[in-house]
């Protein structure tokens, strides 16, 4: 068991199981009229931040680590400006 989750995280497949929930996650959210400029806000800084995360596991180069994660940061301020401009 040991090994495996050693494994699962040195290989960067953790984060993919947890790209796939979230690709599951969004699909779910679809089907209940969610509009997809809506679940791209809310999930794309969560998927920056998870690419940013899988790199360094990998032991990717610096840039593919900060990449990710400085792009997040302008999704995730869009995201809350389009939630507060919606708000009562």
């Amino acid at each position: 068991m040991n090994d495996t989750m050693t494994w699962l995280f040195a290989s960067g497949h953790a984060v993919d199981i947890v790209l796939a929930v979230i690709a599951l996650e969004a699909v779910v959210l679809k089907l209940r009229g969610w509009r997809i400029r809506d679940l791209a806000l809310m999930l794309l800084p969560a998927i920056f931040i998870l690419l940013g995360l899988r790199a360094a596991l990998v032991g990717a180069a610096w840039w593919w680590i900060a990449l990710p994660l400085i792009v997040s940061l302008p999704v995730h301020l869009l995201d809350v400006r389009t939630r507060k401009t919606r708000r009562p």
